[in-house]
């Protein structure tokens, strides 16, 4: 893998927020949820692709805090719009853990 430097790490727009909604994605081509993230006042509220189903129910993911990449561009996946990237710990068997806080802490914070 290639090497990046510190310039190209501050590029990145990591930032906290919680799932505040959580619907089917029937039309993705891997199971997956559309997630609607809100990231504070300052940026306000993202949707994404989660390709999450097999460690984590739609219930159970409400009021959760995640951790999401927010500067790429918008990605359309079948029928929808893709607005941040949620970060997530990929198995061999391609389960993802999805990477959280240690403790809650406000939407929008930074990661660095």
């Amino acid at each position: 893998m290639e090497t990046i430097n510190w310039t190209d790490f501050e590029k990145i727009d990591m930032r906290v927020g919680t799932i505040v909604a959580v619907h089917p994605f029937p039309n993705a081509r891997n199971p997956a949820y559309q997630l609607q993230i809100d990231f504070g006042p300052e940026i306000g509220m993202k949707r994404s692709s989660a390709q999450i189903t097999k460690l984590y129910e739609m219930e159970a993911l409400v009021g959760q805090q995640v951790i999401a990449v927010i500067n790429f561009p918008v990605k359309q996946i079948a029928n929808f719009f893709s607005e941040c990237l949620v970060l997530g710990a990929t198995g061999d068997d391609k389960t993802v853990t999805l990477l959280q806080t240690e403790r809650p802490v406000p939407n929008g914070l930074r990661i660095s």
